[in-house]
C-alpha cells in the first residue's frame, strides 16, 4: 500500500514565491509508485489541500487530516518545502512532534536555532568551526555607527537575523551606508546581524543523511555579478555556479569535514545547505549560514548537486522520506 506524503509549502513569509516553485520540482520528481502525495498550501489565508482541479480542501489543524469524498485522510509523513516561517524556523516542526507525525526536515530545536543566523554562529564556533566576527543588534536598543565601527571594520555584511534568500541583505563599504542599510535590515526583522567581511571564494555545500549515514553532495562554487549572493543573484540569474568546484583536494578535504561536523555539531536531519568562504590566506573555510529547507527549483543548487553526485531527483527524494520514518 502506497503512503500518503503531505508535501507541505507556501509560509507566512516574502521566501513563500520561493516555496511555491520548489513543491512544483519535489512534487514532479516524488515516485508516485511508491507514495501518493497531496500538496498542503501553508499560508495566511489558510491551510488548504491543492486539488488538481484547482480546487482546495481545508485541512483540520487538530491532527492534520482532510476529509474528501467523505472519507478522512491522514498522512504517513511530511515533505517540507516552506523557506522562512513557519516551516524553517521549527514551529511547524513542535507541531507535527506533538502529532507524532514524521516529517524530512531538522526537528524543532535544531530548526530554531539555525533560523538565528547569530546563534548558528554561536553554536558552531564552540565546536572549532571558523565563523565570521559579528555584532548582534536589535531594534529595541538603537546603536550608532560609531559603535559598530568600534566593534567590527569595515567592508560589513548587514543582514536580516532571521529569514532567507539573502532578503534585506547588504554589502556596506562605507560608514556612511551603515544606518541606511540597518533600517533596510529591520524592516525584515526585529534583530540585525552586522558580519565582518571575510576575503576569499564563496562555496555552498548540500548535506543530507540516508541509513543514518550523513552524505555530502559536491560542493558548488558561486560566483556572482554582484557584490555578493544576494536574492537577484541567487534567483533572478545574477550569479554563476560551478559543480563540482574546481578546487585542490585538501580544500575540498577541509569544507567536507566542516560541513559533516557542522551537519554533526547541530544534530541536523534531512537536506541542509551550508554556504562558506573560503579564505586562502588563512586556508580555512568560514561558515556563513546553514539553511534547514534549501531551494529545490530546477534551477537550485541542491538539485544541480544531486545529479552531479549521479542520483536522480526521484532516487533523491525517495531517500530524504524513507528517512524521515527513522526518526523514531
Amino acid at each position: 500500500m502506497k503512503k500518503k506524503i503531505a508535501l507541505v509549502t507556501g509560509g507566512y513569509s516574502r521566501e513563500s514565491e520561493i516555496s511555491y516553485k520548489s513543491a512544483k520540482t519535489i512534487e514532479a520528481h516524488v515516485n508516485r509508485q511508491l507514495y501518493d502525495v497531496f500538496v498542503i498550501d501553508i499560508s495566511a489565508s489558510g491551510w488548504w489541500c491543492m486539488q488538481p482541479d484547482g480546487t482546495k480542501l481545508p485541512v483540520n489543524k487538530a491532527d492534520f487530516t482532510i476529509e474528501a469524498a467523505g472519507t478522512i485522510i491522514s498522512f504517513d509523513a511530511v515533505l517540507f518545502c516552506i523557506h522562512g516561517t513557519p516551516g524553517e524556523d521549527g514551529k511547524l516542526q513542535g507541531y507535527f512532534d506533538i502529532l507524532n507525525l514524521p516529517y524530512t526536515s531538522c526537528d524543532a530545536a535544531t530548526s530554531a536555532i539555525t533560523f538565528n543566523k547569530r546563534y548558528t554562529v554561536a553554536v558552531v564556533a564552540f565546536s572549532g568551526i571558523s565563523v565570521a566576527k559579528s555584532m548582534h543588534v536589535f531594534h529595541h536598543t538603537p546603536v550608532t555607527a560609531t559603535e559598530i565601527l568600534q566593534t567590527i571594520q569595515l567592508p560589513v555584511f548587514i543582514k536580516p537575523n532571521n529569514g532567507g534568500s539573502s532578503i534585506g541583505m547588504s554589502k556596506v563599504n562605507d560608514a556612511a551606508e551603515l544606518m541606511p542599510a540597518l533600517e533596510k535590515a529591520f524592516k525584515e526583522d526585529t534583530q540585525v546581524l552586522v558580519e565582518e567581511y571575510i576575503a576569499g571564494r564563496e562555496f555552498t555545500i548540500g548535506v543530507f543523511k540516508t541509513g543514518g549515514n550523513i552524505i555530502v553532495l559536491p560542493i558548488t562554487e558561486v560566483m556572482t555579478e554582484k557584490d555578493f549572493f544576494d536574492f537577484e543573484a541567487k534567483y533572478q540569474g545574477k550569479s554563476k555556479e560551478i559543480t563540482p568546484a574546481i578546487i585542490p583536494a585538501e580544500w575540498q578535504n577541509k569544507l567536507e569535514a566542516a560541513a559533516r561536523k557542522v551537519y554533526e555539531v547541530l544534530n541536523c536531519r534531512g537536506i541542509v545547505r551550508m554556504d562558506f568562504i573560503w579564505n586562502e590566506a588563512r586556508q580555512t573555510p568560514y561558515l556563513l549560514e546553514v539553511n534547514t529547507i534549501p531551494g529545490q527549483s530546477e534551477a537550485s543548487i541542491v538539485p544541480q548537486q544531486v545529479k552531479a553526485m549521479g542520483w536522480s531527483l526521484q532516487e533523491f527524494y525517495t531517500r530524504l522520506i524513507e528517512e524521515a520514518f527513522n526518526k523514531y
